[in-house]
């Protein structure tokens, strides 16, 4: 090789060398992911603030911002709920942000009501979900029903009376009632978990209502509530009459009834029991009156009859459900009609018990040995008005 022709490729060679390499691209930064969660919240008697959180799924350099509006679905706006639109702004490196919705304060009990928080026109992110779903559950205690219906005399000849709870107050008189709560079963594999809770009975508009809702509470999949006089509030003869309007579906099993005070000695049936009022769901226009006490074989025994109405069901008007008690005798009645009629002598093996005093039940139970469970055909919340009871002696 030519000294001139090294010496060219020499300094090629040492250009190339000092040839700094490229600096690598800058990085693309990925726009965050917004995300709207859903909201649910019990309605108060003032107004609600519900709060629906954005989250975003990494931080940014950008500040980023996303158009919103309320969108009617069972909720109403101006109605059950102030309406709002505008733009959310996110500042930068900022993980969520919020917009808050005013529900207006209400005390009716009724069906869950929603409403939507639509998102839209992302600036420097993208929406993952772009609509939030709020959910009202209106649990207040104000029910209004229509108060159609047999009513009852308020006096009767020879008789005084003795004792009434009318139901006009707020809530449950406790020196006159006792809870029982629980969800074992309750010797009938009944379904429901009886509850204290406001939920499941409150007072509105002079009645008394048990509601058995479809829900998850404990190990059960329905709740509903069993109340008592036990200890309080006992009777020995007389004239009872229960006005009532009664749930009627299948697997449902609402019952007026009484036990014998002294059922912690003696246990049951020997302690007696009388249901002036039972109904199952299957039968909606039909109501069963029983007595029960225990066999000289020790097990149960069961005087019963039925009373069908003429026309429509249980639900739909309120009846007077009665019973008349006398020294070795009872008479069940509806709307003042005797359809069970018994005495000592229809208890014709073991010890007559209906001759001691008794305390009353009320309660709505949910499946159990006798109606089955519910279905899909069965709608909740099943309801129990109790208009007033009134216990009239001699």
């Amino acid at each position: 090789m030519k000294v001139k022709e090294f010496a060219a490729l020499f300094l090629l060679l040492t250009l190339f060398s000092c040839t700094k390499p490229a600096s690598p691209a800058p990085a693309v930064e990925t726009k965050p992911v917004l995300k709207i969660s859903d909201v649910t919240l019990n309605r108060e008697i003032i107004n609600t603030t519900f709060r629906f959180f954005i989250d975003l799924n990494n931080v940014s350099s950008n500040t980023i911002s996303v158009n919103y509006t309320t969108v009617d679905g069972t909720a109403k706006a101006n109605k059950d709920y102030i309406p709002v639109s505008g733009t959310l702004t996110i500042n930068p490196n900022q993980a969520n942000a919020f917009i808050d919705v005013i529900v207006k304060g209400d005390s009716l009990r009724q069906d869950d009501q929603q409403f939507y928080l639509q998102l839209s026109s992302p600036v420097n992110g993208t929406l993952s979900t772009d609509k939030g779903v709020a959910t009202i559950k209106n649990e207040g205690t104000y029910l209004t029903t229509d108060n159609t219906g047999y009513v009852s005399s308020t006096s009767y000849a020879g008789y005084h009376l003795a004792w009434a709870d009318e139901f006009d107050g707020k809530t449950l008189n406790d020196q006159y009632w006792n809870f029982e709560t629980g969800g074992t079963g309750w010797g009938n594999h009944e379904l429901e978990n009886y509850t204290a809770r406001s939920q499941n009975l409150f007072l509105s508009d002079g009645n008394l209502i048990i509601e058995a809702r479809k829900e998850t509470f404990g190990t059960n999949s329905y709740t509903s509530s069993r109340i008592t006089t036990k200890n309080k509030k006992s009777f020995l003869f007389g004239r009872i009459d229960i006005r009532a309007k009664i749930p009627v579906a299948k697997g449902m099993w609402p019952a007026l009834w009484m036990l014998g005070n002294n059922i912690d000695q003696v246990g049951w049936p020997a302690c007696g029991e009388t249901d002036i009022m039972e109904l199952i769901g299957t039968h909606p226009n039909q109501v069963v009156g029983s007595l029960h006490w225990k066999l000289a074989n020790g097990s149960g025994g069961t005087y019963n009859n039925t009373y069908t109405l003429p026309s429509g069901d249980f639900s739909q008007q309120f009846h007077v459900f009665s019973l008349i008690w006398e020294q070795n005798s009872l008479q069940i009645l509806i709307d003042d009609k005797p359809y069970v009629t018994a005495t000592d002598q229809n208890i014709s093996s073991g010890t007559y018990p209906f001759n001691s005093p008794s305390f009353f039940i009320f309660n709505v139970a949910v499946g159990g040995d006798w109606p089955g469970p519910p279905d899909n055909t069965t709608p909740f919340p099943q309801r129990m008005f109790v208009d007033y009871i009134r216990v009239f002696q001699k």
